[in-house]
């Protein structure tokens, strides 16, 4: 499976973006989507994450800001993010895990990142 992130750029602080992931290849059933991001030094945390079902999760710093989506049929993941502060600023990875046919184990995949800039 390939994750194909894009969406990033460079914002002024107060202003919106929306990023895109979308996996392809061998899907047979993905699970949880996500986005994580990881800034100049910093380890890469969490921003949120959403089930197959529609269940979301948010990392505190972004609640009522971000808002993440899945289309199910084009197996895509979005992130809408307003309000964006300089403090968002880092390299945003797309994920998403399937139950592999079978086996009996999940496997994880990353995208290859995105950049997020926000000025001050």
């Amino acid at each position: 499976v390939q994750l194909q992130a894009s969406g990033g750029g460079l914002v002024q602080a107060g202003g919106s973006l929306r990023l895109s992931c979308a996996a392809s290849g061998n899907i047979f059933r993905i699970n949880n989507m996500g986005w994580y991001r990881q800034a100049p030094g910093k380890q890469r945390d969490l921003v949120a994450t959403i089930t197959r079902g529609g269940i979301t999760n948010y990392q505190d710093s972004v609640k009522g800001r971000f808002t993440i989506s899945r289309d199910g049929a084009k197996n895509t993941v979005y992130l809408q993010m307003n309000s964006l502060k300089p403090e968002d600023t880092a390299v945003y990875f797309c994920n998403a895990d399937q139950s592999v046919p079978l086996s009996g184990r999940s496997d994880v995949y990353w995208g290859q990142g995105t950049q997020v800039t926000v000025s001050s």
